[in-house]
């Protein structure tokens, strides 16, 4: 079967160019959720193009089980533990005591998130481009 990370890759530039849009027109809880989506698929990208297979979506655990010798930094390994903060409660109401998602989720989460996803991005990026 051919690989697909291209296609992933693709798809976490543009879920990353979604999550842009979203911090600039203010739907900061969906700019946060797109960005760790965005970190998902590359990551799912990288792991295509090493021949692997990759399940779940937690960012963290994606990353931590990538080969050692790809230079994971404590940085990007903080980036993913922020991100995937972000898997559920950005989404749903009954994640918080009360209100709804976009009363909890401000311009400066959606700014972390979206560095953070570029981060993972251009990290796996860089590593399928070779």
């Amino acid at each position: 079967m051919a690989s697909r990370a291209q296609d992933w890759l693709d798809q976490a530039q543009r879920d990353l160019e979604h999550a842009r849009h979203d911090l600039r027109s203010g739907y900061h809880e969906w700019a946060c959720f797109s960005a760790r989506q965005s970190a998902e698929k590359a990551l799912k990208a990288l792991y295509q193009h090493l021949s692997g297979e990759a399940w779940g979506h937690s960012v963290k655990r994606l990353l931590e089980e990538l080969p050692t010798n790809l230079g994971i930094t404590p940085e990007l390994a903080n980036c993913a533990r922020i991100l995937d903060r972000f898997y559920i409660p950005t989404r749903y109401p009954n994640g918080f005591d009360d209100g709804k998602p976009a009363d909890y989720y401000t311009e400066d989460d959606s700014q972390q998130a979206a560095d953070c996803a570029e981060a993972i991005v251009r990290f796996c990026a860089r590593r399928i481009s070779g």
